[in-house]
């Protein structure tokens, strides 16, 4: 990456971030307002924090994108990421239009879960339409084959779709969807300078200042909650980036923590459980587990703190399963290294 492309990657990211940041400060205020407010489940009494300020984030970094597509515009006539950042930029503000929406009409009573499922398939028409990433696949002992069509009008919509209600299902503790959210694409960012996909790093370090400029009032103790509108636009641009990229190995690689969660939600399921992650807390402010099993990572984490420090607190598993995380993104950096990646 050359010196210019880095300087208005960074100025990018700080109109990401100082967007994001002034956004949701101004936004608590007007939530609790007009009562747009909801009860922190893991603290005891009623605790009520301001609701969906993940919209922020999601103009935060459509701004920064388009910031950069601006620099690059009138200082080089440069346009090689036009397509994909503004379809970037469009997709993160559909996918928030409908997590605000199901935040709006409230949790447990907006869109239900096959209509969140099936409207987040059209999500993916930016990238469908402006025929964004590669169609081809590499498969063993068959070689490269060219999905054509198939590509664009299955593979990208599952992706998208998967990614964005599969990041919303672990969720529920005050700066853990952002903190995952910022470990998922900053490791893709890291790809990014590895394998020199300057478009990558840029595209990953405009979102991470966008959801760090959130994580300064998301943090434990929340004074705002991402909301759905948070999650969607989140999972869906972190599938983005890697179908944009051609990364999807490594992405489905990052992305092990949220397959466990799924195989968790399915054990809950079958035991007749449909379960919540949130713990059950004490008027310490610590957490038990909630259930005898473990019908969610955050569940796990509750019972291995207890067993290892004699209690849990919330900031524990945030911190317990964002470990787990760095560690599953050093590891996909290593093998991404070694060519089992690629």
């Amino acid at each position: 990456m050359d010196a210019a492309t880095l300087l208005f990657t960074l100025l990018s990211a700080l109109v990401s971030f100082a967007s994001s940041l002034v956004g949701v400060k101004w936004w608590i205020g007007r939530a609790h307002a007009i009562g747009f407010v909801g009860r922190d489940m893991n603290k005891p009494g009623h605790v009520e924090v301001a609701e969906a300020g993940g919209v922020w984030v999601s103009l935060g970094v459509a701004l920064g994108l388009l910031t950069f597509i601006g620099l690059e515009t009138y200082v080089f006539n440069d346009q090689d990421l036009l397509k994909e950042y503004t379809s970037l930029a469009l997709m993160l503000f559909m996918s928030g239009y409908l997590g605000f929406l199901d935040d709006v009409l409230g949790w447990k009573k907006g869109l239900r879960a096959v209509y969140r499922v099936l409207l987040m398939a059209p999500i993916s028409l930016p990238l469908v339409i402006l025929k964004v990433g590669i169609p081809t696949i590499t498969l063993p002992l068959i070689g490269t084959v060219d999905l054509g069509l198939i590509y664009y009008l299955v593979l990208i919509p599952l992706g998208v779709t998967g990614a964005s209600n599969g990041f919303n299902m672990l969720a529920g503790y005050n700066g853990l969807e952002a903190t995952q959210g910022i470990l998922l694409v900053l490791f893709s960012g890291i790809l990014g300078l590895m394998k020199g996909l300057d478009g990558l790093f840029t595209a990953s370090l405009i979102m991470v200042a966008g959801i760090a400029g959130f994580l300064v009032f998301n943090r434990y103790p929340a004074k705002v909650f991402p909301g759905n509108t948070f999650t969607y636009a989140t999972g869906a641009y972190f599938a983005a980036l890697a179908i944009l990229f051609k990364t999807v190995k490594f992405s489905l690689a990052l992305f092990t923590l949220y397959f466990v969660e799924l195989a968790l939600f399915l054990r809950g399921l079958r035991d007749g459980v449909y379960k919540e992650n949130f713990g059950r807390p004490l008027p310490d402010g610590s957490l038990l587990p909630p259930y005898d099993k473990s019908y969610s990572l955050t569940h796990a984490a509750l019972k291995a703190l207890v067993k290892i420090r004699g209690r849990a607190r919330e900031p524990d598993v945030v911190l317990f399963i964002a470990l787990l995380q760095t560690l599953i993104g050093v590891a996909a950096l290593v093998l991404s290294a070694a060519g089992l990646l690629s």
